[in-house]
C-alpha cells in the first residue's frame, strides 16, 4: 500500500473519530448553549480530529484522484452506522444494512478502478 492510501484510510479514521466524539459531546441530560456545547472535551477533540482527516485527505489528494478518493470516503457512512448502533443503541433495520452493503460493495468496486 503506498503512502497516500495510508493518509486516505487515515483520513477517514480520524474522521469517524470525530464523529463518535462529537456524538457523544452532544449527548447529555442538559441544554446547553451553543458556547457551552462547543467547550465540551469531546467537541474539542472531535472538531479536532475532523481537522486531522482534513489534512490527512489533502495527502492523499496529491496521487489519488478526486474521483476515487472522495467516494472511498464513503466508507465512513457504512462504519459509522455500526458505530451509532452499537455504541448508541441508534437502530439498523434491513434498510439500513442493505444500504451498507451497496455503499461497501461501491467503494471496494471504486477502490480497485
Amino acid at each position: 500500500m503506498s503512502f497516500h492510501w495510508g493518509a486516505l484510510i487515515a483520513a477517514i479514521a480520524s474522521s469517524l473519530v470525530g464523529q463518535v466524539l462529537l456524538k457523544a459531546g452532544a449527548e447529555g441530560g442538559t441544554a446547553q448553549g451553543v458556547i457551552e456545547q462547543l467547550l465540551r472535551w469531546q467537541t474539542v477533540l472531535g472538531i479536532g480530529f475532523y481537522g486531522a482527516g482534513a489534512l490527512l485527505y489533502i495527502m492523499a489528494l496529491r496521487k489519488i484522484p478526486m474521483s476515487v478518493a472522495l467516494p472511498c470516503t464513503a466508507a465512513s457512512y457504512a462504519v459509522i452506522a455500526l458505530i451509532g448502533w452499537w455504541f448508541f443503541q441508534e437502530p439498523l433495520g434491513a434498510q439500513k444494512i442493505a444500504a451498507i452493503l451497496l455503499i461497501i460493495g461501491g467503494v471496494a468496486l471504486l477502490a480497485t478502478a
